[in-house]
């Protein structure tokens, strides 16, 4: 048997070999009594407790921490062996790599559930996750470019060189990409000022429609007639935008005309009548009621209110109920709505013989 143990292979003998494989086996399974046993354990106590830190933390040791663990168990157990120089290295290597690739997601899960957590408290928070992806976009892009530089560097490449490089390449690149670039700033500013987010119905110049989608190039709208609209988020920052989401009242303004022929009695009443129907509708404040003008062919009233509600739909079942009620009150008073109309004037010459 010692004979056995002796004997060598690839320049290890045996007994190493054997050792190098218990090494790996009883670190692998530590770790598998650790998950099944302390980890559950912290698993079921983070899960009772208020805050979420606790419930990132050990979701992170699962989910990335106990793989990393698994690769340094091999890499450990394989120091017991005596490997060539070339092999060593290329050992080494995957070893930083994989530590790279699982430390990178752990920081990017940990920033992804940490920036949920802030949204999700503020005002509207379930609505703003929405333009998440475009942030975490970012993120990602500077994470794993930090990522790669720290492999490069164990690679034993000059990082300093590099990163010189990718600034004067960066430099090219921001001269020949202006525009994407402004659009990527004044979507952070669009994220974090708030002008209008995704659901909003919004007014940019003479287009109307829903925000639909928030990128880090373009904003889209879904029109009131049915068909998407596409806007730069530059485009967007630079326009005078009409959020009608965040509209808590509506002043409404609307004119009705009278013949010439009313008389001074009926004229004299008619804001009153106006001011009544007004007033009696529910979650309608009043405002004025004035003869304003004399038209051309009609005697003008102008009256003002405020629906209590931004709901366009609202609106125009009030708005139709008001004018319901005019016409019904307008008949009983036998008062004549004006329409255009012109009046032609006859004189008669007599002849002479």
């Amino acid at each position: 048997m010692e004979e056995f143990l002796k004997k060598e292979y690839y320049g290890n003998n045996v007994e190493h070999y054997f050792i190098t494989l218990a090494i790996i086996l009883g670190g692998l399974l530590v770790l598998r009594l650790f998950r099944k046993s302390i980890l559950n354990k912290l698993k079921r106590w983070a899960s009772s407790t208020d805050t979420k830190l606790d419930d990132y933390i050990v979701g992170g040791i699962q989910k990335f921490g106990l793989p990393i663990l698994n690769f340094v168990v091999i890499y450990f157990g394989l120091q017991y062996l005596t490997l060539p120089d070339r092999v060593e290295k290329l050992v080494q290597n995957a070893l930083v790599v994989i530590f790279a690739f699982y430390a990178v997601r752990m920081i990017s899960s940990f920033v992804r559930l940490s920036l949920e957590s802030f949204i999700k408290s503020k005002e509207e928070g379930e609505e703003k996750l929405k333009q998440l992806a475009g942030i975490m976009l970012i993120i990602n892009a500077i994470l794993w470019g930090m990522g790669l530089l720290f492999i490069f560097n164990n690679f034993g490449y000059d990082v300093t060189a590099i990163i010189a490089g990718l600034g004067i390449g960066g430099i090219a690149i921001a001269l020949a990409a202006q525009n994407i670039l402004g659009d990527l700033f004044n979507y952070f500013v669009i994220f974090f000022d708030r002008p209008f987010e995704i659901g909003d119905f919004i007014t940019v110049d003479d287009k109307k429609g829903t925000v639909e989608y928030i990128g880090i190039k373009t904003t889209r709208l879904k029109s009131i007639t049915g068909e998407q609209l596409i806007f730069s988020n530059s485009d967007l920052t630079n326009s005078r935008i009409h959020n009608f989401k965040r509209m808590a009242r509506r002043r409404i303004v609307f004119s009705l005309g009278v013949i010439y022929q009313t008389s001074p009695q009926l004229l004299e009443k008619i804001p009153t009548i106006l001011k009544e129907i007004v007033a009696a509708q529910p979650g309608v404040t009043f405002d004025r009621a004035h003869f304003s003008k004399f038209g051309a062919s009609s005697l003008d009233y102008e009256v003002v209110y405020f629906v209590e509600t931004s709901e366009y739909n609202q609106y125009m079942d009030l708005q139709q109920k008001i004018n319901m009620q005019i016409f019904h009150a307008f008949a009983a008073e036998k008062i004549e709505f004006a329409y255009p109309t012109q009046t032609l004037f006859l004189t008669r010459e007599d002849k002479e013989d």
